[in-house]
């Protein structure tokens, strides 16, 4: 039986990402301490680079393996990404995230991890629904038989989705992975709202100036042994 880690992180850890500075070396130090207290090297970890620099395309999902740990974890030379996926155990998956909905999704059955960034932009292309059909693809990953971890995000009065009925970010992809087939008695959920909760950055708080400090946190997914 595998056992995997999946953590979470707060103000209190620091930034995990400067949107300005993607080298800046205090943000590096924050990431490697981390992952240090949960026993993860950050030369193990691969980062979900997420960039909107791509057309409109919002579900790039990207194999990853030994030749590229540490990818992204140091600078920007690492390929644009909404998720990541590994077969590899000691090789872990690391998304900076500031309101959107950081999504862990694990196939015990047949060794699979995914770490997938699920925001306005990918929602609305049911990013949710579309995140387990490429498991079952190309993993032959069983719906029903996935667990899933869900980041904390910001409520849907300060943040719906206009294009999806003005539903919440959580209230969508908890419908595309019921339509995916997902049990969602598997899904764990942190529910605490990043517009409020002051363990957590908010990017869109931020800019209405209701929050002090811009950053990211983050959440890692690793496998940690067969």
């Amino acid at each position: 039986m595998a056992d995997l880690i999946v953590a979470i992180s707060q103000v209190a850890d620091g930034s995990m990402r400067n949107r300005n500075d993607h080298l800046d070396e205090v943000v590096i130090a924050n990431r490697k301490k981390w992952l240090e207290k949960r026993g993860i090297n950050i030369e193990n970890a691969t980062r979900v680079n997420v960039t909107f620099t791509d057309g409109d395309n919002y579900r790039r999902y990207r194999p990853v393996g030994e030749a590229t740990k540490g990818q992204g974890m140091f600078d920007e030379n690492t390929q644009p990404s909404d998720a990541l996926v590994t077969i590899t155990p000691g090789h872990a998956l690391f998304l900076p995230i500031a309101d959107c909905v950081a999504t862990t999704i694990f196939d015990e059955e047949h060794g699979v991890l995914m770490l997938t960034h699920l925001g306005r932009q990918s929602l609305e292309q049911q990013g949710g629904f579309s995140s387990v059909q490429y498991l079952q693809e190309n993993y032959n990953s069983r719906p029903e038989n996935l667990k899933i971890w869900l980041s904390p995000t910001v409520n849907k009065e300060v943040y719906p989705i206009f294009k999806l009925d003005n539903k919440g970010m959580k209230e969508a992809l908890y419908e595309q992975l019921e339509q995916a087939g997902v049990n969602l008695e598997n899904v764990i959920d942190n529910k605490e709202d990043t517009a409020t909760d002051p363990n957590y950055y908010s990017y869109s708080e931020f800019m209405k100036g209701n929050k002090p400090e811009d950053g990211c946190y983050a959440m890692v997914a690793m496998i940690s042994k067969q």
